[in-house]
């Protein structure tokens, strides 16, 4: 995965910190945040389905926020803080996709933040 991506993704989640300031719902900010991709050249998916498989067979799904360039995973909150089961839920998102990286978002604060999560498995 490309560092590059991420450090324009961040950039992206600053700006629409700075812009936007806390308080709004999770798709406010998740619809923002696609649009401010965009405008930077990056494509980016909402609510992107992730099948869990055991021995072949689907027996279950994940949904992701937001998927930039089909590599980055990013999971949105508004939230007090974070907490375990949030990064739970990056980390079973990234062993259902194959996907590498995750960014945990916390959009609830003055200052947005983050959290990187890697898929080691």
């Amino acid at each position: 995965m490309d560092a590059d991506l991420t450090e324009k993704v961040i950039s992206a989640i600053y700006e629409v910190s700075n812009v936007l300031g806390a308080g709004f719902l999770e798709k406010v900010y998740e619809k923002t945040l696609v649009r401010e991709l965009a405008l930077r050249g990056l494509k980016a998916e909402t609510q992107v389905h992730f099948t869990v498989t055991y021995k072949g067979q689907g027996v279950g799904e994940y949904v992701a926020d937001v998927v930039v360039e089909n590599e980055l995973v990013l999971e949105l909150k508004c939230v007090d803080q974070f907490c375990n089961e949030h990064m739970a839920q990056c980390i079973n998102y990234l062993r259902s996709s194959g996907k590498k990286i995750a960014l945990l978002v916390n959009f609830q604060k003055p200052k947005v933040q983050l959290k990187r999560i890697v898929n080691n498995f």
